[in-house]
């Protein structure tokens, strides 16, 4: 029996609306991108907020965001000290309002444009859960390291099998999720770092909700523009997925 949070009942009274979207963006050392991808984001017509977290940024980021604060549609938070991908996730989902989340990276790799079809299945009452693969697309996927597909492959199958899933990119940066879904969700994750994402997957099985998968196209960017996951991330992934299959 599932259960995942049900959404409020369409005749409840509810208070005033809030965004139809959470944007929540985790950054750290992105100056150089961040300008574009703030852009990108708020160029996308959903009502929506963005939440980014500053996690202990050392390159000026946390000035570039903010600068971008100023217009009024950014809630920017700070991590003192770098914490992770997974802590700087759960510091945004924490302060997010809308009715669906989503999480973007800050580095140009995804396309904010796409997020009415990562939210689609949400709004439309199918999902609770969306993960955009980057393997199920007939958009553009650049071409870069073998190893990391086979890597991600190879994580994602064994996920798959603990969980009961058939996602083929566990390791996608977008996750969109009903908000009561983040909100049940975010006390029990533990992660900081890349383990982040087997953790949610496990978690979000688990509780039954419902899964689809959006293709999305993607547009990596190599170590010498700033690609940080590297082989003791994977070791900690692999970690997590055989951790969370067995305990929450």
């Amino acid at each position: 029996m599932s259960n995942c949070p049900d959404q409020p009942p369409p005749d409840a009274e509810q208070p005033k609306p809030e965004p139809t979207l959470s944007v929540v963006i985790p950054v750290f050392n992105e100056a150089g991108t961040l300008a574009e991808l703030i852009a990108r984001v708020r160029a996308v017509p959903i009502d929506k907020e963005i939440v980014a977290v500053d996690d202990g940024s050392t390159d000026g980021s946390f000035d570039v965001l903010a600068g971008l604060a100023a217009d009024g549609d950014m809630r920017l938070l700070r991590h003192p000290i770098n914490a992770g991908k997974g802590a700087a996730v759960r510091s945004g989902l924490a302060h997010a309002r809308g009715r669906v989340v989503v999480i973007q990276d800050a580095d140009l790799e995804y396309d904010p444009a796409e997020y009415p079809a990562l939210i689609g299945p949400i709004l439309a009452g199918q999902a609770d859960v969306v993960y955009g693969s980057r393997f199920i697309s007939a958009g553009p996927r650049r071409v870069l390291y073998f190893w990391h597909y086979a890597a991600n492959r190879t994580l994602t199958l064994l996920s798959d099998a603990l969980t009961g899933l058939n996602l083929s990119d566990i390791e996608t940066c977008y996750k969109a999720m009903r908000c009561e879904v983040a909100a049940a969700i975010l006390p029990t994750l533990k992660e900081n770092g890349f383990g982040f994402d087997p953790e949610l997957t496990a978690k979000v099985a688990r509780r039954g909700c419902r899964v689809y998968e959006v293709g999305i196209s993607y547009h990596g960017r190599t170590y010498a523009q700033g690609k940080k996951i590297g082989f003791f991330d994977g070791l900690r992934v692999l970690w997590s997925i055989l951790r969370y299959a067995v305990a929450d």
